[in-house]
């Protein structure tokens, strides 16, 4: 499998922890990549940040235009049914991107997940169904598209997980946010839930709490 194109940004010292960080429908690995420095960790936090891009692919809820997307959304009603197979040809891509950070030392429970809206959906299957320990999910502004059908590794029964949504969301309602949360409760995991009175956005104080599971699951010093 090809590895998937992306932005790195590397710390001041050899990496010994990274944050693989997935974007939405219609945007980049440019997206999040600004909220690196707002995120304050330790100047002498060694996390790598790996920001992939999707592929261009037509969209059927855009009347087949053709952007980057992890898989194509098929209807928008609050079921959202999309192509599964192509999320999980997406979810494979950044399990390859995991395996590659493996490889260059990262140990695997060091390795955190994030991912905004379809980001999200795909950073579910990827870090469930991953076979080596992760060291965390963060799921933004998202839904659990495969939770029907993902396969959860012996490895990440444990793994932790956080969900963040937006209260006055109007392109994923936070219901499905909620519903992602009594998914992962019933296969035995233990999600962080918050809301903020935002749309389909993230926030100061959002980027703030994603800043506090860094530091708390990757065991990074106070900044």
């Amino acid at each position: 499998m090809s590895i998937l194109s992306c932005i790195e940004i590397e710390p001041a010292t050899a990496a010994d922890s990274c944050v693989i960080w997935l974007h939405g429908l219609g945007a980049s690995g440019h997206d999040f990549e600004p909220v690196v420095p707002e995120l304050r960790l330790p100047a002498d936090s060694a996390v790598r940040f790996v920001f992939p891009h999707a592929p261009s692919i037509p969209v059927t809820v855009n009347g087949g235009m053709v952007m980057p997307a992890w898989y194509d959304i098929l209807d928008i009603a609050l079921e959202r049914r999309v192509d599964k197979d192509q999320l999980r040809r997406s979810a494979a891509a950044v399990q390859a991107l995991i395996d590659r950070e493996i490889e260059r030392g990262v140990d695997s429970r060091r390795i955190v997940i994030a991912g905004f809206s379809q980001g999200g959906a795909v950073g579910y299957e990827a870090a469930l169904s991953f076979e080596r320990p992760l060291g965390g999910l963060l799921a933004l502004s998202t839904y659990f598209a495969t939770a029907d059908s993902v396969a959860l590794a012996d490895a990440n029964r444990h793994l932790p997980v956080h969900v963040f949504h937006g209260s006055r969301d109007p392109m994923v309602p936070e219901q499905l946010g909620h519903q992602a949360t009594q998914v992962l409760k019933a296969m035995g995991l233990n999600p962080g839930y918050r809301t903020y009175p935002m749309e389909h956005a993230v926030c100061a104080q959002e980027i703030h709490d994603v800043a506090a599971c860094l530091h708390r699951w990757l065991g990074l010093t106070p900044a």
